[in-house]
């Protein structure tokens, strides 16, 4: 999970917001990511997320064990918060998941693990609202060519995650675009 954004557009720790469903966006994220019963990592330079994934880690099932991860400096983006997890996770297939997501269902994680399921081990799965990708959202083979492809790129400079993207197959997966919507502006009408 990656929570370690400024949230500029926001005005405020999007993390942190109250959650209609109870807690903080970041609680809810967690929790149901727990459900899927499988080991979490959040990254995120912010100690209060750290702290409350911490928190969160002594209550859930031992089947979702959770790491929480101090993003270390240059924060600059998911394309290098991409790139350190999978430094730390090699060889692994890495469920992607954005803090502001509010609205983002199980249902809609498990339609894209059952799509990477029965598609290419090396092709990365991500999530698609009907008109555009939503890559905060997908599966990212964590393979040694992927790797060194992605380490390439950030060693290049690259920081767009698009930018990388565009030069890897990718295996969009049509998913509820409610369930999807990446809120980064404090309007009503995201919120409920």
């Amino acid at each position: 999970m990656l929570s370690g954004g400024e949230s500029r557009r926001m005005g405020g720790d999007k993390a942190l917001l109250p959650h209609p469903e109870g807690g903080t966006w970041l609680e809810r994220s967690l929790r149901m990511l727990a459900q899927l019963e499988m080991p979490i990592s959040l990254l995120s330079r912010h100690g209060a997320h750290l702290e409350l994934a911490e928190e969160l880690a002594l209550e859930l099932a031992p089947g979702s064990p959770m790491t929480a991860l101090a993003e270390p400096p240059p924060w600059e983006g998911p394309l290098l918060a991409l790139h350190r997890l999978m430094q730390q996770h090699p060889n692994e297939q890495l469920l992607l998941c954005p803090v502001d997501m509010p609205h983002l269902s199980l249902a809609a994680l498990q339609t894209l693990l059952a799509d990477a399921a029965t598609g290419s081990p090396t092709r990365l799965h991500l999530a698609h609202d009907g008109e555009r990708l939503q890559p905060l959202l997908g599966l990212y083979p964590s393979s040694p060519p992927i790797r060194a492809h992605l380490a390439a790129a950030v060693q290049r400079g690259e920081r767009r995650l698009q930018s990388w993207l565009a030069t890897l197959p990718c295996q969009a997966v049509p998913l509820d675009p409610r369930a999807i919507r990446n809120v980064n502006r404090p309007e009503p009408s995201q919120m409920a």
